[in-house]
């Protein structure tokens, strides 16, 4: 499947258009940022066991947004009112099914996917007894980090994978 096949929204969301600093500009509805390119805000959390596993996972085939790919991050649209963290966790509850203390690492401005918005990366440890939403989820594992490099290039992921697994991995290794 090629990635412009996979560019649907059909999901409409209130997000905050924000500008290229990142200030709020007023509520609009998600689809229409994204039809008119308008920034906006996402959260995504890189979820990782106590042991340093990493969790990927491959999205439902019954998505809007890139069905089929997988991805290193559980994410989503930033509501109106919320910041990065608390879309993070409310987004890691209702995919994963479990509880997390998010922690913000960076922002970027993602160019990548169904249109440009600012990219708020967060992380978390969770436990590895996750209970997917099967309507997001089709499939999750724990992986070594080590290993991921290799995975990235044999299956197919969603186009900011990449970049948010090579940002946090830099981040991280920043603050060690």
């Amino acid at each position: 499947m090629s990635v412009g096949s996979a560019i649907v929204c059909d999901v409409d969301e209130v997000v905050e258009r924000v500008d290229a600093r990142d200030r709020v500009l007023g509520p609009v509805s998600r689809k229409d940022a994204v039809r008119e390119g308008w920034l906006h805000r996402v959260a995504v959390v890189v979820c990782h066991d106590r042991q340093g596993h990493l969790l990927v996972h491959r999205r439902a085939e019954q998505v809007p947004r890139f069905p089929g790919y997988h991805e290193v991050g559980i994410g989503g649209a930033v509501g109106v009112g919320e910041s990065y963290e608390q879309a993070a966790a409310r987004e890691v509850e209702e995919e994963l099914g479990v509880s997390a203390a998010v922690r913000f690492r960076f922002k970027f401005l993602n160019r990548s996917g169904l249109s440009p918005h600012w990219l708020g990366v967060c992380d978390a440890v969770i436990p590895r007894a996750v209970i997917p939403d099967s309507r997001e989820v089709a499939w999750h594992a724990w992986l070594n980090e080590s290993d991921l490099p290799r995975i990235l290039q044999e299956r197919t992921f969603t186009p900011d994978s990449h970049e948010i697994l090579d940002r946090y991995v830099a981040d991280r290794a920043e603050r060690t």
